[in-house]
């Protein structure tokens, strides 16, 4: 266990590109050299390409003939930086990012298309004056004596002694609100911290693989991933999280986990998914890519990559909002006093 947080420690890290490649042995870097070499990194090594063909249709091999008619030996670095992207956005990844010199490549539809259903004023509302920040995280008791915590990125350590403080003072509420919409992600490890103080057992949360070989089915046998109790205070009480689509990457991973806790409710959006822990690697001009490699499911070993259903459906009404509002929050509110 210790090993895997070590590896998932440093290839998850919310939106961000890492320094670990996996070398192509290419030679040339003609635009045609540079589209081929992207495009078979992908192929060989992106672990998502059967799952996808399965769900919306995509064939790598298609997208390859229909890219390759775009590319021109005479093509400037601009214009084939903007094919690339636009290939590589097939994938419908948040995960997976051209860079140059010239820009980022990101897809945005898995947050753009869906509603927000967040506001930071409203949020504010909630919180009133006398809140608290402590190692990443901000939390207020409501008026309901609701305990209410805000997660807004995994990206940071929490410390223990911090997660002791927090709980011990929310202690006297009669429920809990922890609040993860517009996380996109972080450290697995820090997310793994906060779901252990939920769970009095280990608990298994899903499984994860790795590619074995260059096949778009070439993986290794699944490995069980778990969640053990913390050592220091843990929640004893109902507990509502709260998900927009943009709780991605590694807040994908700590909803799934809290999803398997009894005590524990969904509310809110789907989340953004990203459950395919990235790897980058580099192509001939020196862009980098970044990609998933590494597929995670949950205990049933269903696909978390494009996102988990909350178990209470809620978008935040227009009327709410105008009247300050948070849909979310007030549902959350109800289901912790019932």
């Amino acid at each position: 266990m210790k090993r895997f947080a070590c590896i998932v420690y440093i290839a998850l890290s919310g939106l961000l590109i890492f320094n670990s490649c996996i070398r192509e042995d290419i030679s040339g870097n003609t635009p045609e050299d540079n589209f081929e070499a992207l495009w078979k990194i992908i192929d060989e090594q992106y672990c998502f390409l059967d799952y996808k063909n399965q769900e919306y249709g995509l064939d790598w091999n298609e997208v390859h003939e229909r890219y390759a008619r775009r590319i021109t030996s005479d093509m400037t670095w601009e214009n084939l930086f903007e094919v690339l992207s636009d290939m590589v956005n097939e994938l419908r990844d948040g995960h997976v990012n051209l860079s140059s010199s010239l820009a980022t490549s990101q897809y945005r539809e898995w947050f753009d298309s869906y509603p927000r259903n967040f506001s930071d004023s409203i949020q504010s509302i909630y919180l009133g004056k006398d809140y608290t920040n402590s190692s990443g995280l901000t939390y207020s008791i409501l008026e309901n004596n609701i305990g209410y915590i805000y997660c807004s990125s995994f990206s940071n350590g929490i410390g223990d002694g911090n997660l002791d403080q927090t709980l011990n003072k929310l202690a006297i509420c009669d429920g809990l609100i922890i609040d993860v919409r517009n996380n996109g992600g972080g450290n697995l490890t820090t997310a793994q911290k906060l779901a252990a103080r939920f769970t009095n057992e280990k608990m298994l949360v899903g499984y994860m693989c790795h590619k074995t070989g260059p096949g778009h089915s070439d993986f290794s046998e699944p490995k069980p991933v778990y969640i053990e109790p913390s050592d220091g205070i843990r929640w004893q009480k109902k507990v509502v999280v709260l998900t927009n689509r943009r709780s991605y990457s590694a807040t994908n991973d700590f909803v799934n986990s809290m999803n398997q806790f009894p005590n524990v409710t969904i509310v809110g959006d789907k989340t953004g998914g990203g459950s395919g822990l990235p790897f980058s690697s580099e192509i001939p001009n020196g862009w980098s890519i970044r990609f998933s490699a590494s597929p995670m499911f949950d205990p049933e070993m269903n696909q978390l990559e494009f996102g988990i259903d909350p178990d209470v459906k809620v978008d935040m009404t227009s009327e709410d909002v105008q009247q300050g509002k948070d849909t979310i929050i007030e549902t959350a509110c109800k289901i912790l006093k019932n």
